[in-house]
């Protein structure tokens, strides 16, 4: 067994996942890892390689290191496969080192959600964190109407994005529209998206739940606005959805689909977390562990000290493809029923073969101390490597070999995945939900 620095071992590689919670970014999720790892026994193995790496190149590179990002103190690398918005919670799939690389598989499969639809209200962005445009009656909603109308969901279905998406129309992103209070020049297309499963879990009568309106109201011109851009005004029983679950129709023009969805597009809402990307082999620097937000499972419950919501209230859950806006779901839900919609709560329960309950990892754990998290995301790492292939690393010494098996390993990746995982980023709506 080869050493570095006085540090030997196995090096630990792979993906994982953790179960984020609500109240905090994906992106500050990863840096409170980050700060956990760094100083952990546990990955001073794979610290001590990259340090000798970089200790091994040879001047010309080191003079190439000049972005502030590449002179910053040594992290152990890590990236995401596939942002939550801040108030969303559930599983988050991290790589660390060489897991990095197979973060963009997971842009593409298939994931479950349960999320709470509430009645009466459309807000700007589909959810209770943006602004109430228009109110519409709900007392007539009952839960036949509503199962009848998840019927029209299921299947192969066009959905159309929020405005408040990273989707780009002549050059510029949807929330930059949204956010100028400015009409898109062209309609806003719809996509085809998939629906494996949908049910209605939980009936919640006005009352009776925690969900919320949102608080704040959106101005006049801004109202105006939104209405004209969401088909939907104050009152008017007639409004139809934007999009009511029409079975796939291959757009003639070719639209590019990307792979914006509920879970990839950051809230660009919030002007508070920059850092987030979806820069799937992003360096983020650590930084201090955030505060202990809610891990109740759901988002945007009612503030305390407010009455409760009169509004009816559904808990839904589904299995969908990539590409899938669960707020759009329930902005186009609201509207199929004769009112309007707007998603309360969202909770990922699943992502590709990463389970809440099974093999994630809470997130309070972290808390808990290395001997609590070190060896549980060990085991993670270790069923990656076993079910994805990859050998287990040593430290190495020969700084040759060390640069060389890097060159090899990108040369040992196919030209069109590297192309392919190109155009995911570029069209992914990070740049983050």
């Amino acid at each position: 067994m080869a050493s570095n620095g006085g540090v030997a071992g196995k090096i630990h590689e792979g993906v994982f996942a953790i179960n984020k919670p609500t109240g905090i970014s994906s992106a500050e999720v990863i840096r409170v890892v980050q700060s956990h790892l760094k100083p952990s026994a546990l990955f001073q193995p794979w610290l001590a390689r990259e340090q000798a790496r970089k200790d091994g190149e040879s001047h010309n590179q080191k003079r190439k290191r000049k972005s502030w990002k590449q002179r910053q103190p040594l992290q152990v690398k890590m990236g995401h496969g596939g942002t939550l918005d801040p108030e969303a919670s559930g599983v988050l799939i991290l790589g660390v080192g060489s897991g990095t690389r197979s973060l963009s598989t997971f842009l593409s499969c298939t994931k479950n959600y349960h999320a709470v639809l509430l009645f009466g209200v459309a807000s700007d962005t589909y959810d209770a964190v943006g602004k109430r445009v228009a109110e519409k009656p709900y007392d007539h909603i009952t839960k036949d109407a509503v199962e009848e109308a998840l019927s029209k969901f299921r299947g192969k279905i066009m959905q159309r994005p929020p405005i408040f998406s990273a989707l780009r129309v002549q050059g510029k992103r949807l929330y930059e529209y949204a956010r100028e209070g400015i009409e898109v020049p062209v309609e806003i297309q719809e996509r085809p998206v998939e629906v494996l499963s949908l049910e209605m879990a939980e009936w919640l009568p006005g009352g009776t739940h925690d969900y919320h309106w949102p608080t704040e109201e959106a101005e006049a011109q801004e109202k105006a606005v939104a209405q004209n851009m969401l088909n939907v005004k104050d009152g008017d029983a007639s409004s139809g959805a934007t999009s009511t679950g029409a079975k796939r129709k291959r757009d003639a023009d070719g639209e590019d689909r990307g792979t914006d969805d509920e879970d990839s597009a950051l809230s660009k809402r919030s002007k508070t977390s920059p850092a987030q990307s979806n820069a799937l082999e992003d360096r983020i620097p650590a930084g201090t562990n955030a505060g202990a937000p809610s891990d109740n499972g759901d988002s945007q419950r009612q503030p305390q000290g407010n009455p409760r919501c009169p509004a009816l209230a559904v808990r839904l859950r589904m299995e969908v493809t990539s590409g899938f806006y669960v707020r759009s779901l329930c902005h186009d839900l609201g509207a199929a029923v004769g009112s309007l919609g707007l998603m309360a709560s969202l909770v990922r329960t699943r992502q590709g073969d990463f389970k809440i309950g099974e093999n994630v990892l809470e997130y309070d754990e972290l808390a808990k101390g290395e001997d609590v998290w070190a060896p549980r995301i060990a085991k993670m790492l270790d069923d990656w490597k076993t079910t994805h292939g990859g050998n287990d690393s040593e430290v190495e010494n020969d700084s040759s070999r060390r640069m060389g098996s890097r060159r090899n390993d990108r040369s040992r990746v196919p030209r069109p995945k590297i192309e392919e995982a190109q155009t995911r980023r570029r069209n992914s709506s990070s740049e983050e939900d």
